[in-house]
């Protein structure tokens, strides 16, 4: 890993907009699915994934039959990590309001959760049950009745779809699925097909094509985000062990080539330690060609003058996951501007907050923890204002209202009003 100083470092990453022709083809998928339905997903299933689906929804029995197909211990920890999801997210859960006021005008905000949720979930080559959990906890703790899940189909040819995946759904009590993936599969939920009824919002993570698809329905549904590679920035003191450090940046350098692992700290014989350490872990990691390219192109150890500059640095970078090792991490904490994730002490590694603690690791990547939040059950509730004017205060108000509908020019607005008035009896000269 390079060190350098702050002066020297600029994490130049752009999210992955797609090449012109990705964008043509996912266009050319949204468009066919919308006016072909089925049809259409049944042909782009074929020739993106070569599978030739002859039934797109998952039966309930093959749902069920994923549960004997994975190991036990891998559903108790499934489990417990679900436990854990669901009480931390159970507490972000607000309420609607009433306030009544004197003149018996009665505001208020009604909060309704989202009907129909689409989750989508990899399952090609590699399987992400965490992403299942993560996605649907929230929702349902939000109150939504209708979550249906699309996963790709195996890359064996066949039709099955990756058992773990289905196993963390059955545990979630989803059981409307559906064996598709890709470009085809978002245009199918936003759009709706013969098998597929359209939902809401749609959730969860993919590869471009399926970023790409996202990005061009929103607006006639909502969705969570576009996120970008996965990236950690670690700010240490001299206290923090080299080796669990160089764990914790090649646990995110193995998840692209475009992932980003920093070292933030004031202490060059750390840095010196952790830049030898990467090299000897890296040596034996079983994904060390996408690790050692993320950490070739996108990783540093940034040597600052004491931890003060070195907050500066994170706040700058506003990273997805933020770990705090240092003699006193807490100190710290209120100083952090714009982070994701905030895992505090040498034993709350970034592994423990995407799989197990609890907060959902749905997090904002490329600096947008400037701007953006974790996915939270805030994104599964729509809010609508409630507004209920009695007489006597239109009386005591409207004229104001009028005033503020002439100056914008709009007569009609301050007629509504106006005419409420003359007729109350309320107008003024």
């Amino acid at each position: 890993m390079r060190i350098v100083q702050p002066e020297e470092f600029t994490l130049e990453r752009q999210v992955d907009s797609g090449t012109a022709e990705q964008e043509r083809t996912v266009k050319e998928v949204i468009d066919a699915v919308r006016r072909e339905g089925d049809a259409a997903v049944i042909a782009y299933t074929e020739k993106f994934d070569r599978v030739k689906l002859t039934e797109l929804k998952i039966g309930q029995e093959e749902i069920e039959a994923a549960r004997g197909q994975v190991e036990d211990s891998f559903l108790a920890a499934l489990r417990d990590a679900a436990a854990n999801i669901r009480s931390f997210h159970e507490k972000q859960k607000r309420n609607s309001w009433i306030d009544l006021q004197p003149d018996g005008t009665m505001l208020g905000q009604s909060i309704r959760p989202l009907k129909r949720v689409g989750l989508y979930v990899p399952g090609g080559k590699a399987a992400y049950p965490s992403s299942v959990l993560m996605n649907a906890i929230p929702a349902q703790v939000a109150g939504v009745q209708e979550i249906v899940m699309v996963t790709p189909p195996s890359t064996s040819g066949g039709e099955g779809v990756n058992p773990y995946v289905l196993a963390a759904a059955a545990e979630c009590g989803i059981t409307e699925i559906y064996r598709v993936g890709g470009a085809q599969a978002v245009a199918a939920l936003a759009y709706g097909t013969e098998s597929i009824p359209r939902v809401d919002k749609i959730v969860g993570p993919g590869n471009i094509y399926v970023a790409l698809a996202k990005r061009n329905v929103y607006g006639l549904v909502d969705i969570d985000s576009i996120a970008g590679p996965s990236e950690i920035v670690v700010l240490a003191d001299d206290t923090a062990d080299a080796s669990y450090i160089a764990a914790d940046l090649l646990s995110q350098a193995e998840h692209d080539e475009m992932a980003s692992a920093i070292l933030v700290t004031p202490s060059r014989e750390l840095a010196e330690k952790v830049e030898a350490e990467v090299e000897r872990q890296l040596a034996v990691l079983p994904r060390r060609d996408i690790a050692a390219a993320s950490i070739r192109d996108y990783g540093a150890i940034v040597l600052v003058a004491d931890l003060m500059e070195g907050i500066q640095v994170v706040n700058r970078l506003a990273p997805e996951h933020l770990e705090v090792v240092t003699a006193e991490p807490f100190g710290l904490l209120g100083l952090i501007e714009n982070a994701g994730a905030i895992f505090l002490g040498a034993y709350s590694s970034e592994p423990v907050g995407d799989y197990f603690a609890g907060p959902n690791h749905v997090l904002p990547t490329n600096g947008t923890a400037r701007f953006s939040s974790p996915l939270s059950v805030d994104d599964f509730i729509k809010k609508s204002s409630i507004i209920h004017y009695s007489k006597e205060a239109l009386l005591a108000n409207g004229e104001k209202i009028v005033t503020f509908a002439k100056r914008e020019g709009l007569d009609a607005h301050a007629r509504a009003i106006s005419i409420r008035l003359e007729k109350e009896g309320g107008a003024k000269g």
